[in-house]
């Protein structure tokens, strides 16, 4: 809840506040199924819209859609009201916007090959070291060539165009080998069977219109509909990275802001980091540790920090930690590291607290006002001014369709790019070979014409007799003098 220009997230003795200028310095919510991960990340959302930041946020289970209804009153809520001493507690909706990457439950979610890029999209294509770098050449080839990959047949008709043209490019780009031209192509229909043709397209994403706030002044909720983009956790954690990856690359520098200028919220997070290879994982150290400067808060949701890599983990400052389950010696460990994480209050046991927690309750620890870590709190979490559960799907539909990015997304374009190019290039290649080929033919029928001419000729020539070639060759020399005079006699009748 917003309120004293500060985000309210829960109570202990005492409030416990989220500060607005420290909320780009990025985030941690974490905690077992069950234990209240959603209300938390539902309390933030609403807070940061009432403040004016957009936020954008994933929803894998449908229920942070009903962020879009106001919430309703019962006994439960009036309970939780009273407890943290809430006046004039009251039920909103929020300014929401739906997308999803297949076009069913949202606004379509687009982007280009080019975009994407070689090294995400050699991830979400599960490519080994040797193919991820023949799929780099693809990609050098067609930029060298100034060629478009818009889509998967783009792609497809580039990846067949350096498999064809191997030898040629092997002196240029290094060595092609036909093995792993064919892996990447079977990737590529694997890929097509999942989906790929919907978000791999235009018109692509303005990461702009993630930036909207509405007419009150609220911040837009940007819910991306993930029940069907998660079922492949690969593709799901690369395309919210690629979202990511947009926002750092294309917004300004802005150090650190009076409040953030979108916050981004990660949710199961550590799809992000399984079985990510080290450049990657190093470019999404980069990506977390400069974009905070552009005034981009992102917070991971995930069930322990220790899913988080410790590198990206030192670099969230605001940490909510909800309960853990400690049944293994491994879940024990993953406890004591959780606890390692904050900053220590005497006044009870970290350790114990994690496994204590009831649902709704949380440890936390945020940045104080000069960007210290503050003494972990034990508090209980504020309600949601919005609904529970899922949201009404003709509201969805209302929104959807109500939205001035409706006729934006809601159509495709599919303009020039290297799959029509090299196709012409085929054509205008088979077409060239069909006229040589014509040309060949016709040049070696009239030397076979020729040559049965000459034979011919040759032929009646043997037949004549002695006394007609004495004629033939008294004929030809008469014909000779006969040209020569006539050529004196006009030369000389116009000396004349």
């Amino acid at each position: 809840m917003f309120t004293d220009n500060k985000i309210w997230i829960g109570k202990s003795d005492k409030r416990i506040y989220l500060e607005p200028r420290m909320a780009n310095r990025h985030g941690l919510v974490a905690g077992a199924t069950g234990t209240g991960k959603t209300v938390t990340l539902k309390v933030l959302a609403e807070s940061f819209s009432q403040m004016g930041v957009p936020v954008f946020l994933a929803d894998i289970k449908g229920d942070l859609a009903s962020l879009a209804s106001p919430g309703t009153d019962n006994e439960n809520m009036q309970e939780r009201i009273q407890r943290f001493g809430i006046d004039s507690f009251e039920y909103k909706s929020f300014p929401v916007q739906f997308w999803d990457v297949f076009g069913e439950e949202g606004l379509p979610v687009r982007t280009t090959i080019s975009e994407m890029g070689p090294l995400m999209l050699a991830r979400i294509l599960g490519l080994n070291d040797t193919q991820s770098g023949i799929l780099n050449i693809v990609f050098r080839v067609a930029d060298d060539k100034e060629l478009l990959l818009i889509d998967l047949k783009d792609l497809r008709a580039m990846i067949q165009h350096v498999g064809e043209n191997a030898k040629e490019l092997a002196m240029k780009y290094g060595n092609i080998t036909s093995q792993s031209i064919g892996a990447i192509l079977r990737s590529l229909m694997v890929l097509e069977d999942q989906g790929g043709n919907y978000f791999f397209g235009e018109p692509n994403l303005d990461f702009r219109d993630w930036m909207r706030t509405a007419d009150d002044g609220r911040g837009y909720i940007n819910v991306l509909h993930s029940a069907k983009l998660f079922l492949n956790p690969v593709l799901y954690s690369t395309f919210l990275l690629w979202m990511l990856s947009e926002l750092f690359e294309n917004l300004p520098e802005i150090g650190d802001p009076e409040k953030p200028k979108m916050v981004f919220f990660f949710d199961e997070a550590h799809l992000l980091f399984d079985d990510a290879s080290k450049v990657l994982l190093n470019k999404i150290e980069q990506v977390v540790r400069l974009i905070r400067s552009k005034g981009v808060g992102v917070y991971f949701v995930t069930q322990s920090p220790a899913d988080i890599p410790a590198d990206i983990l030192g670099q969230l400052g605001n940490r909510i930690q909800h309960a853990l389950r400690a049944f293994t010696p491994a879940d024990k460990k993953k406890v004591s590291a959780a606890a390692e994480t904050f900053r220590q209050n005497p006044s009870f046991n970290t350790v114990e607290a994690i496994t204590e927690l009831a649902t709704g309750e949380a440890l936390i620890s945020c940045l104080d006002e000069k960007g210290s870590p503050t003494v972990v709190e034990r508090a209980f979490i504020l309600p949601p001014q919005s609904k529970f559960g899922t949201v009404d799907d003709t509201l969805r539909r209302q929104i959807i369709e109500g939205s001035l990015l409706y006729y934006k997304y809601n159509r495709t374009e599919d303009r020039e790019s290297a799959f029509e190019v090299l196709n012409e290039q085929k054509i205008n290649a088979q077409k060239d070979a069909e006229r040589e080929k014509v040309m060949l033919e016709e040049a070696k029928r009239r030397e076979k014409e020729k040559k049965e001419l000459e034979k011919l000729r040759n032929k009646k020539a043997s037949r004549t007799t002695p006394v007609e070639r004495v004629a033939n060759s008294a004929m030809n020399t008469i014909g000779r003098e006969i040209g020569r005079s006539l050529i004196r006699g006009i030369l000389g009748s116009l000396k004349r």
